[in-house]
């Protein structure tokens, strides 16, 4: 049998190959696309409930995909409406995926297989609720629904690790249709949606850790005083179950002095940041520019992100090494939290690694660190965060020994 072939070998002197071609879309992009609502792309989010929705046949409710600058492949983001007193479709995933509730009152309910087909203790449907500032995650390829308690739609905003697991394995039926059950990330105890109140020291990096698969109150919960990335900084390390390398990666939750703002540092791309209270803004640029961007005439290249709670920035969205600096303009503390979206495989470190380092953001750039120290930053830095404070009417408090 003859086949046809669209290969024309070159000759001798020519060079196979085009000079320009078209790169595919990846496969956690062509799943967005396929599920068909609205997907927002951009630095970040003024406020998260002006997000424009779509009907989401899978979740069987309205949502919308968020796509920050850095974050493309590696994590998920979404925001997704429960109807009024209604539900959404139950689903399950291969991929871890955390909840932050913005608005709204209600439940989630959490099954390991079939319960109708088989119940058993294990198997049993775990039932936990939540309200504004919840935060929890749902047990890999567990299934599970979200019931609204309201007569008014709520608004939850996930993140995940999804675009790794898609674009690895490329197969929805495997991701979505997986019996398989992951007992030593949950076996179905109740104890995994307990709130805790005991606070520890995480493991790796010494600061404030609490285990759980579920925080009630994220918002006002009491955060222990840190003071390493501004002066009087509270924060609060969320550790949850399950993951036995490295608890210290699950993001943490962060309050600043209203009047006050970070320390200028930098890291790779991937963090995002979400407001929880307060008001605020973000500036952040490349590394490759220098400390002091208005200094040397470059601060077009400089970005800024507005929020208010429910909005979000990413913190280091070029792909790379990015300056970030958080402001605190509102009349309350600032709160948000750099939100986690699972393992990406960059956890731990390989045999031949040093096992100690020094913290680097404890240390100025001259001193091998990764944080622009405030005596060291661009003055314009100051001049603009003063002129936002004055039209906001909020004193600025920052120690002048800061400066020093």
């Amino acid at each position: 049998m003859t086949t046809r072939s669209s290969f024309r070998p070159v000759r001798e002197g020519e060079t196979l190959g085009q000079r320009t071609w078209r790169i595919p879309l990846s496969p956690y992009e062509r799943f967005m696309q396929e599920e068909g609502i609205p997907i927002y792309r951009g630095i970040g989010v003024y406020d998260s409930r002006e997000l424009p929705l779509g009907e989401w046949k899978r979740m069987g409710a309205k949502g919308s995909f968020i796509v920050l600058d850095g974050i493309e492949r590696k994590k998920g983001m979404f925001v997704v409406e429960v109807p009024a007193s209604g539900a959404t479709s139950p689903v399950k995933h291969l991929y871890d995926e955390f909840y932050l509730v913005i608005e709204g009152r209600g439940s989630t309910e959490v099954w390991r297989s079939d319960v109708a087909q088989a119940p058993s203790p294990a198997n049993k449907k775990q039932v936990f609720e939540w309200q504004p500032g919840s935060l929890f995650m749902v047990p890999i390829n567990a299934s599970f629904r979200f019931v609204n308690a309201a007569s008014s739609p709520a608004l939850l905003l996930a993140a995940n690790n999804s675009p790794l697991i898609i674009n690895i394995f490329q197969s929805h039926r495997f991701v979505f249709d997986n019996d398989y059950e992951f007992s030593e990330r949950w076996d179905g105890s109740p104890e995994f949606f307990k709130a805790k109140d005991d606070v520890e020291h995480d493991p790796v990096k010494g600061r404030a850790m609490l285990r759980s698969g579920l925080y009630p109150d994220i918002v006002g919960t009491e955060l222990p005083l840190d003071n390493q990335r501004a002066p009087g900084s509270r924060r609060l390390q969320p550790g949850y179950p399950g993951y036995e390398v490295d608890a210290a990666m699950g993001g943490f939750i962060a309050e600043y002095w209203s009047g006050r703002y970070t320390r200028c540092h930098y890291h790779e791309s991937g963090a995002v940041i979400v407001c929880l209270r307060g008001k605020g803004y973000s500036f952040t640029w490349p590394k490759a520019i220098g400390t002091r961007p208005w200094e040397v005439g470059m601060e077009q290249y400089v970005k800024r992100q507005d929020y208010v709670p429910g909005g979000m920035v990413a913190a280091a969205p070029g792909g790379g090494d990015w300056f970030h600096q958080h402001f605190a303009v509102g009349k309350e503390p600032l709160r948000f939290i750099n939100y986690w979206g699972g393992p990406t495989g960059d956890t731990g470190r390989d045999g031949d690694e040093p096992e100690e380092q020094n913290n680097p953001h404890l240390l100025g750039l001259s001193e091998g660190g990764k944080i622009i120290k405030y005596s060291e930053e661009d003055p314009m830095i100051r001049k603009i965060y003063q002129g936002e404070l004055d039209r906001e009417g909020v004193q600025f408090r920052m120690p002048e020994e800061a400066y020093r």
